[in-house]
């Protein structure tokens, strides 16, 4: 199934403690639908000095969020994704505020 957002995206926040913030999608799980957003939902972690991790210390990461809490931006502001169809068969997101395209879903395919 198509999702509004892809891996490269920059997306906004639309609820939640991390609301406004702006990032860029550095991985979608469709599995579990979250997305984790660059900068956005920092977890830090204390690790001890182990053979992985020789030196241990204080580790920042981030951790996942539900897809349906983050829309693309176009031109500073959020918006809804719309699919269409070209007449050549491939299917493309279009954002709804605006019309310009956000890119490919997926490669071409022929309509049956």
């Amino acid at each position: 199934m198509a999702r509004h957002v892809r891996k490269g995206d920059t997306v906004i926040v639309n609820s939640g403690d991390h609301k406004g913030s702006v990032g860029e999608v550095i991985d979608v799980d469709t599995k579990n639908n979250t997305v984790t957003v660059k900068g956005v939902d920092m977890h830090v972690r204390h690790m001890k000095p182990n053979r992985m991790n020789q030196t241990g210390g204080i580790v920042r990461r981030e951790t996942p969020i539900k897809m349906s809490k983050v829309n693309p931006v176009v031109d500073g502001k959020p918006t809804r994704v719309r699919f269409v169809t070209k007449p050549d068969g491939s299917k493309v997101r279009v954002a709804v505020k605006g019309g310009g395209e956000l890119g490919p879903v997926s490669p071409a395919t022929k309509k049956k």
